[in-house]
């Protein structure tokens, strides 16, 4: 009996932990270095924050009466990390027994909060069902667990014989559910299909009117450049298979089509899977041979990096995502190790921070830490050398605090 009122008591608590931290919006983070996203840098100063958004960003003090204050002497904020392409909710067997609803009740304030630990506060999802995601969405905005804001997409299952007619009532559906982002929609890397094409050219139509934009994954840059042709307005991953040309970026820059990273795709991950050291594929298959629709030989490593910073150079919004499943510590190095290639620091800070709040629509909310911007922060430790705000991928990886919306969800300041 003792046992089970004590399970009671901390179920109790912790629900009002939860509540708490969604009303808990004001704040002060005091004396801390500030990349506010925009390329300006403030050495030391104070963000302050009342009802979930950011009020101000500016040097020195300033005063606060009767709000909480957070001291981030040591640290350096940047805008919470956002990851446009995610597997959130494993599906099948990575559910584990009793599928997703067994895991939203069991698994996920745990993985949620693993989440946050690594920094992210937006999180959209890379496919699959969208009811689990949309389950999971609620269960955070109502603060029955912590855990970063969840942007649900649904898949667009065209089928064998795909009509414009029918991918038109599929995204009409999809805003009525209060879903406006499509999974990814693979394109035939070597042979797009006419019908196919057509098909979603009428969903990106049909997605104009109704708010859904249509995600479509193109490995190679024949498919890629057919995409752009139909008018996508989202490219999820960046071409893995042949170079991208200038001309080639130009021509989605000019569509407006935008662009996520996933650049780790095709590099070798290290320890998620083993402890051998032993290379693999992000799935745990055997690495070069399990990369999927590759040039083979590991050549996608070099062209998921390159391309990406042809990309950026032409001028298309390129923002950060993972596409994977694993730890969320794991993915976020995985992918900046990559990104780090080819993108310096600053280039990072646009590339998580205001180019992927545009990715999944939200950048008048997220994304930098200007006045009227969700509070979302990341503080990281630690005050690199040199004279520069950040000197490397790694720098990202040291996160000490995270917020979201104006509440502290991550303090690791104590145990440093």
């Amino acid at each position: 009996m003792h046992t089970l009122l004590r399970h009671v008591l901390l179920a109790c608590l912790l629900t009002l932990a939860a509540a708490s931290s969604l009303v808990a919006q004001d704040l002060a983070v005091t004396n801390v270095r500030i990349i506010v996203g925009t390329g300006q840098v403030i050495e030391q100063g104070t963000i302050l924050v009342r009802g979930g958004r950011i009020v101000s960003a500016s040097a020195g003090d300033v005063a606060a009466p009767g709000v909480p204050a957070l001291d981030g002497r040591g640290l350096t904020a940047i805008a919470g990390y956002i990851d446009a392409h995610r597997h959130i909710v494993p599906g099948g067997r990575g559910a584990g027994a009793g599928g997703a609803d067994a895991w939203l009740r069991n698994d996920a304030p745990t993985r949620m909060r693993e989440f946050l630990d690594a920094g992210y506060t937006t999180l959209m999802s890379a496919g699959g069902a969208a009811e689990p995601v949309v389950a999971l969405r609620k269960a955070i905005a109502d603060g029955q667990m912590a855990g970063p804001r969840i942007i649900p997409s649904a898949p667009l299952q065209l089928g064998q014989n795909p009509t414009p007619e029918a991918a038109r009532e599929l995204i009409r559906r999809m805003a009525a559910a209060d879903i406006h982002f499509t999974g990814e929609v693979n394109v035939n890397s070597f042979m797009p299909d006419p019908r196919q094409l057509a098909a979603l050219a009428a969903a990106i139509d049909e997605g104009k009117k109704v708010g859904v934009d249509v995600a479509i994954h193109a490995a190679s840059v024949v498919a890629m450049r057919a995409a752009v042709g139909i008018g996508v307005p989202k490219l999820v991953h960046t071409p893995h298979f042949e170079w991208l040309s200038d001309a080639d970026a130009q021509l989605a820059r000019a569509a407006g089509t935008q662009v996520s990273s996933c650049t780790g795709f095709g590099a070798p991950v290290f320890n998620v899977f083993n402890q051998e050291n032993v290379p693999t594929f992000r799935d745990g298959g055997k690495w070069p041979d399990a990369i999927i629709d590759g040039e083979g030989r590991g050549r996608e490593a070099g062209y998921k990096a390159v391309n990406g910073r042809t990309l950026f150079d032409n001028g298309v919004v390129y923002g950060y995502c993972t596409d994977t499943g694993y730890l969320p510590a794991w993915g976020l190095a995985q992918e900046l190790r990559v990104l780090g290639l080819m993108f310096s620091p600053v280039d990072l800070v646009k590339v998580l921070g205001p180019n992927s709040a545009s990715w999944v629509n939200m950048a008048d909310d997220l994304g930098t830490l200007e006045a009227g911007k969700i509070a979302d922060i990341v503080l990281l430790g630690g005050n690199p050398l040199g004279g520069t705000p950040l000197n490397g991928y790694w720098d990202f990886l040291n996160v000490q605090v995270t917020i979201k919306g104006g509440s502290v969800l991550v303090d690791k300041r104590a145990s440093r």
